[in-house]
Formats: structure tokens, sequence, C-alpha cells
């Protein structure tokens, strides 16, 4: 265990500190501490940090309500940065976005999916066959958080979420129609993947005007499994 002596603060007496959530594993944010700070997220358990541009101390969520909840504090190996593992109540990040991490520098752009356009002509997943599973969920997520702080112009996500959350839903209830319409209508599977993605990426939009993390979504799949699994076992 590392005492506040023995890590290693900077010339203005800060630490950077790495937040992270506990449940999903998200990086929400990068702050600083000072002692100060520090020994109140101790004390209290909730985060404590210092504002270099205010040069004052400040508690998350103090006004917004978007408090974080504490559950461990780490050093790394050289004890010149913390990592903080929380429970992150509503979103992060100032602009409103889950997580500050939602800026795409454009290594993504060259590697990865390009995810502005419609998707139901087929152009999100396409240039993407490197990404699977979650991997490519966190992709989406990230990219609808930036369309919704940054809206850039001609962007299929950004139109969609300033048109409003019953257009949304709107759109969630035709792709709905077309799995089913695919699944019955003996379109082939290539079509039911389709219509299927189409769907989830829309019901991703809804949840991210929403603010909430697609891994709210798994987190309550694995509590529903948990307890048929222990209801099988007890049966």
């Amino acid at each position: 265990m590392s005492t506040l002596d023995e890590l290693k603060w900077d010339r203005e007496g800060l630490i950077p500190a790495l937040v992270q959530e506990a449940r999903t594993g998200e990086l929400l944010m990068l702050a600083w501490m000072d002692r100060q700070a520090l020994r109140q997220t101790l004390d209290t358990g909730l985060a404590h940090y210092w504002s270099r541009s205010r040069q004052a101390l400040w508690q998350k969520g103090e006004t917004s309500g978007h408090r974080q909840h504490v559950e461990a504090i780490y050093a790394d190996c050289d004890r010149d940065a913390l990592l903080l593992l929380v429970h992150q109540e509503g979103v992060a990040c100032h602009t409103g976005s889950r997580t500050c991490f939602f800026n795409d520098l454009g290594f993504g752009a060259r590697t990865g999916p390009k995810l502005d356009q419609d998707p139901s002509r087929g152009e999100v997943l396409a240039r993407a066959p490197a990404f699977v599973g979650p991997v490519i969920l966190d992709v989406v997520e990230r990219v609808i958080q930036s369309r919704k702080v940054n809206p850039p112009p001609g962007s299929y996500v950004a139109d969609l979420l300033k048109k409003g959350e019953a257009q949304i839903c709107r759109k969630i209830g035709e792709e709905a129609s077309e799995v089913v319409t695919a699944a019955l209508g003996g379109e082939g599977e290539t079509r039911l993947v389709e219509e299927v993605a189409d769907l989830w990426f829309h019901t991703m939009v809804l949840l991210g005007r929403r603010g909430i993390s697609v891994r709210r979504v798994f987190e309550e799949l694995g509590q529903r499994h948990a307890k048929k699994t222990a209801g099988s076992e007890g049966s």
C-alpha cells in the first residue's frame, strides 16, 4: 500500500488520475489530484479533484449530480499516476457524453470502419472485418457520442440525434419490422443479418442519446443469465 508521501507529485503538487468504471471497464476521464483532493476522496468515498484552470478543489458531480463513488484507488508501478475505479452516476463528461474519450484523431479512419453514413445502405460495417463482438460495439458507441457532442455536417447519426428521440424510436420500429420481414419472407441469412445490424445500431443511437452505455445492456443480460443458472442449479 502506498502512502501519500510515497506518491510522486509533480512540481505543482499534482498527480494525474485516470478514472475507470469499475463494473464495465470503461475509461471515463483524466483528472488531476493534489493531496487534499486525494484525502477528501479517501475520507468520503466520493471522487474529488484539483482544477488547474480554476485553481480549486472540486467534487465530481457536486452541482450536476453525476457523482463518482470510488471503489478502489491504485498507484502505478512508478507511483506517479493513479487509477480510480468508480461507480459513475449519470455521465462523466461535461459535454453530456458518458466518457470524455470520444474524439477520433483519424487513426480509426485509416484502420477501422467509417461510421457516419446511413447504415441501411450497408456502409457501416463493410470496411471493418477486423472488428468483432464487443469491440465494434465500443467503436460504434464512441462514434455516436462524438456525433452527439460535435455534430459534423452530413452525418447520419448527428442528423438522427438532432431529430429527437421520437424519430429515433420510429426508426427502431421500422428496423424491427424489417427484421421480421427478412426472417419470414425468405430473403436469406445475409439480409437477416443486415437488418439485425440496422436494428442494433439504431437502438444504440437511442441509448447514446440517453447517455446510457451499451455495457449496461450486457450487465442486464449477464444478471438474467446468472439468475437463470442459479435457479436451474437449485431446482
